[in-house]
């Protein structure tokens, strides 16, 4: 019998991160890296990639782009397969949340906002899904959220984007897991990241949420580092279409 912990090896595979200048995207380059994959890191900031390659090493690279600019969209797939290869990995972490009331929500940032996080996750992976088509293996990773299914004040527009990535989740998954490609998204609880600063910026806010938890925390970036590995490794062979809560239990409650 082999060994169950070589189910998460992804020595030999090439991912694509996106978002990952920052939070949860950065922390997925390091997770994907240190399990053995080539990691190609997508965002707008160059230094901040810059020193998250410094950091990791020679098995990540990075492309200054902006994932929402479809006209560019042939461009971006070129060139984060230009260091390692076709990415058999997509990880959807570039988000925005205006956090503009419904009676405030203008007609730029609702178009920003669907542009951002849930255009961009489809259109990309459609680009990306011909060469793993062809290895006859691929990831598709999404982020999802606690709006999801929950509404929070200032979220009509980042959370209709989110409700739709379960939805783009499951759809992806009917239309691509027959050739091995698996489709999954990952939801993500209280994370101390750059959209949630309001958040942890308040004490009395940041503890509430952890209250609401069933583990009676908020998250920690190294709590996301298993599910991810899980979800884009051979452990999750027959897994997908699913949105996998990682919240301490915030939406068990």
């Amino acid at each position: 019998m082999a060994d169950p912990r070589s189910l998460f090896d992804l020595t030999g595979r090439v991912a694509c991160v996106t978002g990952a200048s920052s939070g949860l995207g950065r922390r997925a380059v390091i997770a994907l890296a240190s399990a053995g994959a080539r990691v190609v890191g997508v965002a707008r900031r160059e230094d901040a990639l810059q020193r998250l390659q410094n950091e990791v090493g020679k098995d990540v690279d990075y492309v200054v782009a902006d994932v929402a600019d479809r006209d560019a969209l042939s461009h971006l797939v070129e060139a984060v397969s230009a260091p390692f290869g076709a990415p058999d990995i997509i990880v959807h972490a570039a988000g925005i949340n205006t956090r503009q009331t419904a009676d405030d929500v203008t007609p730029e940032g609702w178009d920003q906002t669907v542009a951002l996080n849930i255009s961009a996750p489809f259109f990309l992976s459609q680009a990306l899904v011909p060469a793993m088509k062809a290895k006859g293996w691929g990831r598709i990773v999404n982020f999802a959220s606690l709006q999801t299914t929950r509404a929070f004040p200032g979220g009509i527009a980042y959370g209709t984007t989110k409700a739709g990535i379960a939805q783009l989740t499951r759809a992806m998954a009917e239309a691509w897991s027959t050739y091995g490609i698996t489709a999954n998204a990952i939801g993500p609880g209280f994370f101390p990241t750059e959209l949630t600063e309001a958040v942890f910026a308040d004490p009395n806010r940041a503890t509430r949420n952890a209250v609401q938890t069933c583990i009676g925390r908020n998250g920690r970036l190294e709590d996301m580092d298993g599910p991810m590995l899980f979800l884009c490794s051979d452990a999750s062979g027959y897994v997908t279409g699913q949105t996998l809560m990682v919240d301490g239990g915030f939406t068990a409650k």
